[in-house]
């Protein structure tokens, strides 16, 4: 998978250049848009890969493939009384239609990763 900043699509009538922000900004959108999360998680990826990982960003990993393929990692924090699966399915589904409709990508894969439980949204993060 390739490692850039920004992705080219070329077509005959020209070319689109997508940044990494603007995915970043719709998986950012498409995750908070679920209820029952609470957060992106920004301390559920290690260390040592958020300081060798340049596509980390907030608790989102996007890395471009072939092909006009994304693959994306999401770390949240989901609200106690919901459903983790539920809520990580949802979020699987809101995000891939959200990046497949708004660009021109094919999303190859979407990894949910639940790294905390918020008991309300005055408390902090119990780590599961």
């Amino acid at each position: 998978m390739a490692g850039r900043s920004q992705r080219l699509i070329e077509s005959e009538e020209g070319s689109l250049s997508y940044k990494r922000n603007v995915v970043l900004s719709v998986v950012k959108l498409a995750t908070q848009e679920i209820s029952g999360v609470s957060s992106l998680n920004s301390s559920g990826y290690s260390v040592w890969k958020k300081m060798f990982n340049k596509n980390y960003n907030h608790g989102v990993v996007i890395e471009f493939g072939q092909d006009n393929d994304v693959y994306v990692d999401v770390f949240i924090n989901v609200l106690f009384g919901y459903s983790v699966k539920d809520v990580a399915f949802r979020v699987q589904e809101n995000v891939k239609s959200s990046i497949e409709s708004m660009t021109d990508f094919k999303v190859a894969a979407v990894n949910v990763n639940v790294v905390g439980v918020v008991f309300s949204n005055t408390d902090e993060v119990s780590f599961l």
